[in-house]
């Protein structure tokens, strides 16, 4: 007998399987999910995992093998951690709360993991910040018997590259194969909304989608506000806008809600503008679109143009999107610095892995893997989640990367544009100036907001607290902080990294 003893996320391809398992589909959504995994797992064990298609985290209990299969789908979308007692019982969950609600969790802190995060901003890693809570990787399950957990890899990232095809032939390949996706994203009988900035990713979504409604978030700084070419966007396509204008004061006053929602410290500023606008939405709708996937997928970010530059230099120092704190910066910062400790670890096997590949697909099979799961889907699943609010991701699926994993470099990023055949699928769905328009980001005036005396009373707090005493060699955090405050802007993502560390280690360690 198979029982399903935690579940979270939402099948793709239900109908297909519900055919192929005898599962009655006029059943509700998680029942007839529930059914898959029970049924499938039955009669496929764990070749199930190959045959879901979209985001999921379960653990199923094997009664006759005395066995618990747990699994986190390929990319990550939803998280899955797990923790063993010093009685040799599993704890697991789909959040880190719902295993520290658990019988036997000690809660203490794991110091090492400060270290890599003032690098990544984010937690990247099997390990978080809970000493013994670990998570499962995706791409991964995990099998608990006799008291000895076993981890399996069922999917990574592969590439083989296919020089045959055109711009115009992959394009077409890319478009078909989101439109199919976009038949299974959701039932009839819902209603979606779609959340859209000022980029290409989000627009051919909506533009795809039956969305009537749109959402973008902005600011009363005209030059961070998305949502104004979000509003063009969605006129164009004959929807609706709902601009979220966010507020300093909304800002800051948010940020403790978000670290403790988040669980883990992210020093992604976007991460409260999204909080704030999945709020907003949640009023009109419990289910919404988002553009996630297609950056690390066809070669998004500006920093890809220098992958054959790079080389094999890559494997000394890359290991995801983002690396803003030099080792001897964080040995001045930190009172406890451990030699060997280092970022780069995270990615070493799986450079190894990667030998012979071409330096693009390497970096975004690495962004793929760390960057992706450790910040963006994070973000979207504990901020969506603590709103009350459904996020789908129609971009982020094994058929989009298999489609990706196949393109040659040159059809992903050249000298003067990124994610070039992606945005010539766009142009199935909309004009030429939005889907070759720049990369702008999730803009946040944060840079400017954090310098203001009106609104960063508590980061100055934080700053000088007790807390930061205990982590850091505050007389070097006080020079770094006057040097921002005298006009070194560029040092905003390092205070702020520091300051959403500060924030969460008070909502976990300090008020409980």
């Amino acid at each position: 007998m198979i029982i399903v003893r935690e579940y979270r996320g939402h099948i793709r391809n239900w109908r297909q399987l519900c055919q192929e398992l005898a599962i009655d589909s006029s059943l509700d959504r998680r029942s007839r999910e529930i059914e898959i995994l029970t049924k499938g797992y039955q009669l496929w064990g764990a070749e199930l995992l190959q045959k879901l298609h979209g985001m999921y985290a379960f653990a199923l209990w094997d009664a006759a093998k005395e066995q618990l299969f747990c699994a986190r789908d390929a990319f990550g979308a939803t998280p899955f951690y797990y923790y063993m007692t010093e009685k040799q019982q599993l704890l697991y969950g789909t959040s880190i709360r719902q295993v520290m609600a658990q019988e036997g969790f000690q809660k203490e802190l794991n110091e090492k993991l400060l270290q890599l995060y003032l690098s990544l901003t984010y937690v990247a890693g099997e390990e978080t910040f809970f000493q013994g809570v670990k998570k499962l990787l995706p791409g991964r399950y995990m099998l608990w018997k006799d008291g000895k957990v076993e981890i399996v890899r069922y999917w990574k990232p592969e590439f083989t590259i296919d020089r045959e095809k055109t711009v115009e032939e992959w394009a077409e390949e890319i478009h078909t194969t989101l439109q199919s996706i976009m038949t299974e994203v959701k039932e009839e009988e819902e209603y979606a909304e779609s959340f859209l900035s000022g980029g290409v990713d989000s627009s051919y979504v909506l533009a795809v989608s039956d969305a009537p409604v749109a959402n973008s978030c902005g600011y009363e700084e005209e030059r961070f506000d998305e949502s104004v070419l979000a509003e063009k966007t969605a006129q164009l396509l004959g929807r609706q806008l709902r601009r979220c204008i966010i507020t300093p004061e909304q800002y800051f006053s948010v940020i403790p809600y978000v670290m403790y929602n988040m669980e883990q410290p992210l020093g992604d500023a976007s991460a409260i503008a999204f909080a704030l606008g999945c709020r907003e939405v949640a009023k009109h709708t419990k289910l919404c679109y988002s553009g996630e996937g297609s950056d690390e997928f066809f070669g998004g970010y500006n920093m890809y143009r220098n992958a054959e530059r790079y080389g094999e230099n890559l494997k000394t120092f890359f290991v995801g999107n983002t690396n803003i704190m030099k080792e001897e910066e964080k040995q001045r910062l930190l009172k406890h610095y451990e030699e060997g400790v280092l970022p780069i670890n995270l990615a070493k096997e799986l450079y190894e892995e990667m030998e012979g590949m071409d330096p693009l697909s390497k970096m975004l099979s690495i962004d793929t893997q760390i960057w992706l799961e450790g910040d963006i889907l994070l973000n979207v699943d504990r901020m969506s989640t603590a709103a009350g609010l459904e996020v789908r991701m129609p971009l982020l699926d094994r058929r989009m990367f298999a489609v990706a994993s196949r393109m040659p470099a040159e059809c992903k990023v050249t000298e003067e544009q990124s994610k070039v055949a992606f945005r010539k699928a766009a142009e199935h769905v909309l004009p030429e100036e939005i889907a070759q328009r720049k990369k702008l980001g999730f803009v946040v005036p944060i840079r400017i907001w954090l310098a203001d005396e009106r609104y960063n009373q508590d980061v100055q707090a934080k700053l000088r607290s007790e807390a930061a005493e205990k982590f850091f060699n505050t007389e070097e955090l006080s020079a770094v902080w006057k040097e921002y405050i005298d006009g070194n802007s560029d040092l905003w993502r390092k205070i702020w990294t520091i300051y959403a560390f500060l924030v969460w280690y008070e909502q976990y360690f300090e008020k409980q």
